[in-house]
């Protein structure tokens, strides 16, 4: 399927753009968001144009998975959980090969909250998204985020998994999990991170 381009405006300078472009030629700013690198350190206000201007283009395009995806990616800096899933999970229809969409559409599953506090078919729905995005690309911040979910969840509950906490944190750190992934982890979790991690 070939993805339709779509003209838009520019949430940074007002141009007239479209979703073929990788930055608009005036203001240099992104157009497409395709990873969370592009927002996180986006004042919120400019990431509030941005899910603005996506949020006008999804109205003729609904389907469009850059749209979707760039949308979502503002939801989620936006700390809008619900929606961010939504539109992860719209991207998702049809590209089954973005192992970001499945990433970040299982963070927005645990809605700012420790993975102990979460019910069980939230977590089997986590794991079932970090199994994609690991069967895509095998990602040290994937494993990092699943070892995360080992320990809160299963761990400190005394439930038998397989591999465990431990393991897949071995993981993480054997596929280059870096100290600034794992700061940005938690930062869009929003909780804080276990020491044993």
């Amino acid at each position: 399927m070939v993805q339709e381009i779509v003209e838009l405006t520019c949430p940074g300078c007002g141009d007239r753009v479209t979703t073929g472009q990788t930055e608009c030629k005036f203001c240099h700013k992104p157009i497409v968001i395709s990873t969370f690198n592009s927002v996180y350190s986006m004042p919120i206000q400019e990431v509030n144009k941005y899910a603005n201007e996506y949020r006008k283009a999804l109205s003729d395009n609904p389907n469009n998975k850059d749209l979707n995806n760039s949308i979502a990616m503002c939801y989620l800096k936006l700390k809008l959980y619900d929606k961010a899933l939504t539109a992860f999970e719209k991207a998702v229809e049809d590209n089954f090969d973005n192992s970001e969409t499945f990433f970040y559409a299982s963070i927005c599953l645990l809605q700012g909250k420790k993975a102990f506090l979460t019910k069980r078919p939230i977590i089997d729905k986590i794991e079932e998204y970090l199994n994609a995005a690991l069967m895509i690309e095998p990602k040290g911040i994937y494993y990092y985020f699943w070892s995360y979910i080992k320990y809160d969840y299963f761990n400190r509950k005394f439930f038998k998994t397989n591999p465990t906490f431990d393991e897949v944190l071995k993981m993480s750190i054997d596929n280059g999990v870096s100290e600034l992934d794992k700061e940005q982890l938690f930062s869009i979790l929003n909780v804080p991170k276990p020491d044993c991690i």
